[in-house]
């Protein structure tokens, strides 16, 4: 019966670290390393995001939400060029785009791919329920938006034609 119990412990011990964002650290678009465990506590928007999408604008929405509820949710920009040759530009580029035409303060990581054979590990995590533990999402486009609880378990997705400063994303935060 120890047994049992001893191997259900690490069972269910190896299924919740599976399940939490916290356990990732990915490189950020400065060269440096997030680490996504720093933000226990906090929820987390993490969104794949591109400068020459019709969905840009979403920038200073989501630079807008960072700003009022930076207390208790940090946004996470995962720039990508897996739609439409949209993000074409190198890391220093995006990030004086960003901060020229948006502001943006939140925190930007390294371009990566969020689909296919060169999915980055995250990504995988996101959008694969066997990995998050919640749900299956399919990445169309940019500005997906993905909504982690302060323990780092997945909440809510939305699709890129929801807006950053929606009820559906702010009913989460307030």
């Amino acid at each position: 019966m120890k047994t049992i119990l001893s191997f259900l412990f690490v069972a269910c011990s190896l299924l919740t670290n599976a399940q939490s964002i916290h356990s990732f650290k990915v490189k950020s678009i400065d060269g440096g390393q997030i680490d996504m465990s720093k933000y226990k506590g906090k929820k987390i928007l993490v969104v794949n995001t591109a400068s020459q999408c019709g969905y840009t604008p979403q920038y200073a929405q989501l630079q807008k939400v960072y700003s009022q509820y930076k207390d208790k949710l940090v946004i996470i920009g995962f720039p990508c060029n897996q739609f439409g040759g949209q993000e074409p530009g190198t890391n220093a580029e995006i990030v004086e785009f960003c901060e020229k035409n948006y502001g943006v303060t939140f925190p930007l990581a390294d371009k990566v791919d969020v689909k296919g054979n060169t999915q980055s590990p995250i990504y995988q995590w996101l959008t694969q329920k066997t990995k998050n533990g919640v749900l299956d999402a399919t990445i169309g486009w940019n500005f997906n938006k993905f909504l982690l609880d302060e323990n780092g378990k997945m909440l809510a997705y939305f699709p890129s034609n929801v807006k950053p400063d929606s009820d559906a994303i702010l009913t989460y935060l307030k």
